[in-house]
């Protein structure tokens, strides 16, 4: 019995690589650098569709936004307004141009104006 719970054990961790290993969804981190420096990591979760049902920000992009100035509820709801457009999913580019167009718009609600 013992032996039998063993080698299914074994299988089963063999087969947990082949189940985690889907590519439809994932973690998608882009750097842009602010002129201090500090580099705003875009990391966003993408569900595995399409669509931006489960797409969020990861916590990586939140704390970089803060640290480069942004308040947490600023930096919570631009890192929000980022990762659920539908129309950045799966374009680096587009992200990274997005990210820098909210850093150099003048309103921004940034502790420090770099």
């Amino acid at each position: 019995m013992i032996k039998n719970l063993g080698v299914a054990a074994v299988i089963a961790a063999m087969g947990l690589p082949a189940i985690a290993g889907g590519n439809a969804h994932g973690h998608h981190n882009y750097g842009a650098y602010g002129p201090t420096g500090n580099q705003i990591v875009v990391s966003c979760y993408r569900g595995p569709w399409k669509e931006v049902i489960w797409d969020r920000p990861n916590a990586v992009f939140v704390d970089s936004l803060v640290s480069v100035g942004y308040d947490f509820s600023t930096a919570a709801a631009i890192a929000e307004r980022v990762c659920r457009d539908q129309t950045l999913v799966g374009n680096p580019g587009a992200l990274k141009a997005n990210m820098e167009n909210i850093w150099h718009q003048p309103g921004s609600h940034r502790r420090h104006n770099y």
